[in-house]
């Protein structure tokens, strides 16, 4: 089936002349009849009842008209898309953050891209650490934001933006709020809830172990917003990155004794060609002032 059979199908099917729609196809007429036959024959029936001087849709044509106009349109709009592309006017970003980095950390950056590329759209993936190297290996991701992704992959380029530690959160009626510090010992008997979707979340559990916490009988919730939901219900204590965001509804407090930090990076894919929108991305994120996280 080829485009312009198409058009000239929708042409006769609005018209129902085919003088008229060769006319508004600028094709002579043999020409759009030979077509529309050929279309009809991969169809395997007849698409008009031609009654000079007018043609009528048969019962095949109009359920094909619906069908086939949605096909041209798919195919217009695919073609401006690409045109759009090549000329500059529509960018595309694909990028992949971890579970435990806040969109919030993107966002001024994607607001500045915005004022150098017309249509920018945003193509965001998240997941695990694992995840996110396999969205860059597969090419689904240009740039990816993440902490510690291991030795996952040896293509990738790493960029360290901040280092910070991680604070207790607690819900907003817990015992240690207003606490300007506490110890790890001020914490016996308290509930925990983990999050094993960090990717330090190994390392927290080996410190606690270390510490003597029950940490097999600790909660484990699958997200950020589900661990606000616990802390809120007063159901235990977490620890957490500073720059992890939550409601008001949840306060940190901060642990003397604590030794785990965790780095932020921005990674790329050695070799890779880049589009203009994800290299301005990337010299802007590592131009970026993170002080504010930074231990």
């Amino acid at each position: 089936m080829e485009m312009h059979q198409v058009r000239y199908f929708l042409a006769v099917a609005r018209t129902l002349n085919f003088t008229r729609a060769a006319e508004e196809c600028n094709v002579a007429q043999p020409s759009l009849t030979r077509a529309v036959r050929q279309l009809e024959d991969e169809l395997g029936g007849e698409l008009f009842r031609r009654e000079r001087p007018h043609a009528q849709l048969t019962e095949l044509g109009e359920r094909m008209q619906p069908l086939l106009q949605q096909c041209y349109d798919s195919a217009l709009g695919a073609r401006s898309l690409a045109s759009s592309i090549k000329s500059g006017e529509v960018s595309s970003l694909r990028i992949a953050l971890s579970e435990t980095i806040e969109t919030a950390l993107l966002m001024p950056y994607i607001l500045q891209l915005r004022k150098h590329f017309k249509r920018l759209e945003v193509k965001l993936l998240r997941g695990t650490a694992t995840q996110v190297a396999e969205f860059m290996k597969s090419g689904s991701a240009e740039l990816a934001i993440a902490s510690a992704l291991g030795d996952t992959w040896d293509r990738l380029n790493t960029w360290p933006l901040f280092t910070e530690g991680f604070v207790l959160v607690v819900g907003g009626s817990h015992r240690l709020v207003g606490c300007s510090s506490i110890g790890l010992s001020d914490l016996r008997g308290e509930s925990l809830v983990m999050r094993p979707y960090c990717e330090h979340f190994e390392s927290l559990v080996s410190l606690l172990r270390s510490k003597d916490f029950a940490v097999d009988r600790a909660h484990e919730v699958p997200s950020e917003h589900d661990l606000e939901v616990f802390l809120d219900q007063g159901l235990g204590v977490a620890f957490a990155p500073r720059s992890v965001l939550f409601s008001d509804c949840v306060k940190r407090v901060l642990v003397t004794g604590l030794d785990l930090q965790r780095t932020v990076s921005l990674y790329g894919v050695a070799g890779r060609q880049r589009t203009p929108v994800a290299n301005m991305l990337m010299k802007m994120l590592r131009a970026g002032n993170w002080s504010r996280y930074a231990i």
